[in-house]
């Protein structure tokens, strides 16, 4: 009853601002979106931004369970305030983007957990590692640029050791805690 009644208020919603209420194919607006890692070295916060992903979301918002997601990040366009850090995280022993130079999160379904909150089950895919992922979200429809785009945020947690992130010294995780949390903020244009 209640999934029926946050379907319902959805599609309220998103016939009061004229969206086509039926699925379509969103493309990710590289110009407007941030993809934000952070992760703390000893007391010390750091944050880095991911510059190039590239995202295609088959999105009904009637019918969220049928959504799809294809993501892929190139690593290697990592965006951090030091040169070092960035070798750190470029190298074998981290990402080893010689090796493995994207990470891809794949999802094909999702489920509506409020008004404007879902949850997709998917994989995600670091280094040689392939795990299962549950990624909440919100999706909001906005307008942009005078046409319809939605806002996709999240906040999830990653284990960098789970996929690989952390070989030889980078292991220990007295200094660089395995959990990595990565902030998504990502608009995306109707196809």
């Amino acid at each position: 009853m209640r999934t029926l009644l946050n379907r319902a208020l959805l599609g309220v919603a998103l016939l009061i601002i004229g969206l086509p209420v039926q699925a379509a194919m969103w493309k990710l607006d590289p110009a407007m979106s941030t993809v934000t890692f952070k992760y703390n070295y000893g007391s010390d916060p750091y944050e880095g931004r991911f510059t190039n992903v590239v995202a295609n979301f088959d999105i009904d918002p009637m019918r969220p369970a049928s959504c799809k997601f294809d993501v892929t990040i190139d690593i290697e366009d990592i965006d951090v305030d030091s040169p070092e850090v960035l070798d750190y995280l470029l190298d074998y022993e981290l990402f080893d983007v010689d090796t493995w130079p994207t990470a891809k999160f794949q999802a094909e379904s999702c489920r509506l957990t409020g008004v404007t909150s879902f949850e997709s089950d998917g994989t995600l895919t670091i280094r040689d590692q392939t795990h299962p992922v549950t990624f909440p979200f919100e999706l909001n429809i906005e307008t942009c640029d005078g046409q319809v785009c939605f806002r996709l945020t999240s906040e999830v947690e990653i284990l960098r050791l789970q996929f690989g992130v952390g070989q030889g010294y980078w292991a220990n995780t007295a200094e660089v805690p395995n959990e990595v949390q990565v902030l998504v903020d990502v608009y995306a244009t109707q196809q």
